[in-house]
């Protein structure tokens, strides 16, 4: 029964993780603006010019380094307790980066900001 609660518990934070990088991937993300032109540069050279693609590539890239830059300080916490494998503290931590790295996206998207 023990198992299925650390089960559970981990699944429900990466379910968290990936919300918060879905979050920081929106168009209110303050990186989205940033990330836009470099994107729309990359893909002109494979000739992709459509601006739904370049939209949507440059939501799926902001969310995928949100995710990646969030996971940093998790790694460091495992690295320095000397972990194989990721435990509810580390995931827990690998979140709450997440949602700090997301928090203007959260804010300008409910209007605080």
């Amino acid at each position: 029964m023990e198992d299925r609660e650390d089960v559970l518990r981990r699944d429900g934070t990466l379910v968290g993780l990936a919300t918060a990088g879905l979050v920081n991937g929106m168009h209110t993300s303050p990186w989205f603006d940033a990330m836009s032109a470099p994107i729309a540069a990359i893909l002109s050279g494979f000739y992709i010019t459509s601006p739904v693609l370049l939209f949507y590539f440059v939501s799926l890239t902001v969310s995928v380094f949100t995710v990646i830059l969030a996971g940093v300080p998790a790694a460091i916490y495992e690295q320095s307790q000397g972990l194989e494998t990721s435990n509810a503290r580390s995931l827990t931590i690998w979140l709450v980066a997440a949602i700090v790295l997301a928090l203007p996206a959260f804010l300008k998207m409910i209007g605080a900001w």
